[in-house]
C-alpha cells in the first residue's frame, strides 16, 4: 500500500470512530428518555409496555363502540338515515 492509501484509510477509520461515538451518544439519550418517560430499562421492557398499551387501547375502543351502539339502539339513532 502506498502512503496516500494508508492516509486515506486512516481518515476513513477516524470518521467511522467519530460516527460511532455520535451514534452511541444518541443511543444513550434515547435509553435515558425511555427510562425517564416510560419507566423502561430495556427495549424488552418497552416492547412489553407497548403491548400493554395496545391491549388497553383495544379494550377502550371496544367499550366506546359498544357504548355508541347502545346509545343508537336506545335513542333509535342511525346516522346513515339522516342522509
Amino acid at each position: 500500500m502506498k502512503q496516500q492509501d494508508l492516509l486515506d484509510l486512516k481518515e476513513k477509520i477516524d470518521e467511522a470512530k467519530e460516527k460511532s461515538s455520535e451514534l452511541r451518544g444518541q443511543l444513550n439519550g434515547l435509553e435515558k428518555d425511555l427510562k425517564d418517560t416510560w419507566e423502561c430499562d430495556t427495549t424488552k421492557a418497552a416492547e412489553k409496555k407497548i403491548k400493554e398499551l395496545d391491549d388497553k387501547i383495544t379494550k377502550l375502543n371496544k367499550q366506546i363502540n359498544d357504548g355508541v351502539e347502545e346509545l343508537e339502539e336506545t335513542y333509535e339513532l342511525n346516522p346513515q338515515e339522516d342522509e
